[in-house]
């Protein structure tokens, strides 16, 4: 990987889990050298446990298939999105202070939180 490290996406309750899923990651890599801007992890994969704490009901974190990455402007937030739709992804949520993306086989949508 060119631009991020495992560690990056270590479940942030401690238990050490951080495998995503390849091809995500692949996808991933090639959005963040689009989009020539830092992507800052903010939240990766996560363990069963700590997924219910957070308050989800998906399982995109636990399979390592989703990310969220923080981002609190405009600029910034244009340039991820743009990125991410150019390389494939098709489920981007969007909060003020970051960027959610997944490879679900859902139907493609955009949502805000």
């Amino acid at each position: 990987m060119k631009y991020f490290k495992p560690e990056e996406f270590s479940c942030r309750d401690g238990c050490g889990d951080m495998k995503m899923d390849d091809t995500f990651m692949e996808m991933l890599e090639k959005a963040r050298e689009k989009a020539g801007i830092p992507f800052v992890i903010s939240s990766g994969k996560r363990c069963p446990k700590h997924n219910k704490e957070v308050g989800s009901t998906s399982t995109n974190h636990t399979l390592g298939v989703a990310s969220d990455i923080r981002c609190t402007d405009g600029p910034s937030r244009f340039k991820i999105i743009k990125a991410l739709i150019e390389v494939g992804f098709s489920r981007i949520g969007v909060a003020k202070t970051f960027i959610h993306c997944d490879t679900n086989t859902l139907p493609s949508s955009i949502w805000f939180y």
